[in-house]
């Protein structure tokens, strides 16, 4: 499969693969068959990538669905899903849900890198990685209820965790779209920068994952990725057991 018939790209350099979304005449609008290929990438993922970056081509990191395939009648449509038994439909939207998950995986760290539009499922692919940087023309919206759906890309857990379940259920019962500054002010943002140096910052933010030890990088990850299901004494076990299995490795004692 190509990024001609997927619309989206990987391209790996070294530690750092780049997923791009390469519909730019849709403003990236995303497909069933996107979903599929962004799955796909996760297995063909070199061991050594560190870091993931998702972008968009073009003005728009993501507008969304393309409701051009999910309202038609054919594969992936929403009448064709509406045909199959309950059990089934949920299957094939826990399919696509793989193509977002993949991106919390322990062992690299993700960054969106967002400008212009990032609506439904475009928010869900921003949120899908563990950090953003938003240009500051960037508009988001969980826009789901202006169709009658509810986001299912694995977007609305992340959204509670970083904004608490007030402000998730205002912006995903409003389908309201916010700004880059209010993105930054509640929490969405790790970084708001003018459109001309996106690309630059996303650079800068790389190299900065990328220069710590991969080991102890993937093991704070995961004790932070964990911590909100922990409490304090489970935590503080966790770090310590974190540090034990760092030390036994930085003295050569390690399995």
């Amino acid at each position: 499969m190509t990024a001609e018939t997927t619309g989206v790209l990987l391209h790996c350099d070294g530690p750092v693969a780049t997923v791009t979304l390469c519909r730019p005449d849709v403003l990236n609008a995303q497909t069933p068959a996107m979903w599929r290929a962004m799955s796909d990438f996760s297995r063909n993922l070199p061991g050594d990538v560190r870091v993931v970056v998702v972008r968009g081509e073009g003005r728009s990191f993501s507008a969304g669905l393309d409701l051009s395939v999910a309202g038609a009648q054919g594969p992936g449509s929403f009448a064709e899903l509406s045909t199959l038994p309950e059990q089934e439909c949920a299957d094939r939207i826990a399919g696509y849900q793989q193509g977002f998950t993949w991106l919390h995986r322990p062992d690299v760290i993700s960054v969106a890198a967002v400008q212009g539009h990032a609506i439904g499922a475009g928010f869900q692919l921003a949120l899908a990685c563990d950090l953003r940087v938003l240009a500051e023309d960037a508009t988001l919206s969980m826009a789901e209820v202006t169709l009658g759906l509810v986001p299912d890309l694995a977007g609305t857990k992340r959204l509670v965790e970083l904004v608490g379940y007030a402000r998730a259920l205002e912006l995903c019962a409003t389908g309201r779209r916010m700004d880059a500054a209010e993105a930054d002010r509640i929490g969405l943002a790790n970084l708001v920068v003018p459109n001309a140096d996106l690309d630059a910052a996303v650079g800068d933010l790389t190299a900065g994952l990328l220069a710590g030890n991969r080991d102890a990088v993937v093991e704070i990850k995961a004790l932070l990725a964990g911590a909100a299901g922990r409490s304090h004494a489970e935590q503080q076990r966790a770090e310590r057991e974190a540090q034990t299995r760092r030390l036994r490795d930085l003295a050569g004692r390690g399995e």
